[in-house]
């Protein structure tokens, strides 16, 4: 039995909006996603808050998240919807 199907694994990754750290713990990833940072977040991210005067940027946190996805795929050699082409 030769195998037709060679389904790839993809990783999807995404960051959740920046905002001020202490109110990221709550954050979650969209459905689906899993998130890998913990706590806080990253603080990796700058948010913006409008005054009637200025645009005040702050230092802020995000959270990384996956989510894992098979592309169906034929093996090399193989093709068509069902893989059976040679």
């Amino acid at each position: 039995q030769v195998k037709k199907q060679c389904d790839q694994k993809l990783l999807i990754r995404m960051k959740t909006k920046c905002v001020p750290c202490s109110l990221n713990l709550d954050t979650q990833c969209p459905a689906g996603y899993s998130k890998i940072t913990n706590g806080t977040g990253t603080p990796d991210c700058r948010y913006y808050l409008e005054t009637k005067a200025h645009t005040l940027s702050f230092l802020g946190c995000r959270h990384r998240c996956v989510k894992e996805f098979e592309q169906p795929e034929c093996c090399q050699g193989h093709w068509g919807p069902d893989c059976m082409g040679r």
